[in-house]
């Protein structure tokens, strides 16, 4: 059986203004497709930039062959605000980390 995982999702930093005023440190938890202790709102546009890369990363692929991160079990994406001078947002970059879970028996 393989490993399963979790991967926890920080806001690394903020470039502009935030719609959902998202500060360093900020962060949610996706296991078992799932997403757990949020603690407030999922900004749908930052979900969108990540959505696709939470299933390998949950399903064991590594950050490094998914091209977005230097190691295995770390990676980074970023909201696709560009802020200004073309809105009135900005941009946030969030680090991915994949943290290994054990199996329910």
């Amino acid at each position: 059986m393989s490993p399963l995982y979790r991967v926890r999702v920080c806001v690394k930093e903020v470039n502009g203004n935030c719609a959902m005023n998202y500060k360093p440190g900020d962060s949610f938890t996706v296991e078992r497709f799932y997403i757990s202790d949020m603690g407030r709102g999922i900004c749908i546009h930052a979900l969108s930039s990540m959505l696709t890369l939470l299933s390998p990363l949950l399903k064991g692929v590594s950050a490094r062959v998914l091209g977005i991160g230097e190691q295995d079990d770390i990676g980074y994406v970023q909201c696709p605000d560009p802020g200004r001078p073309y809105t009135c947002g900005g941009t946030v970059v969030f680090e991915l980390k994949r943290e290994k879970i054990e199996h329910d028996t």
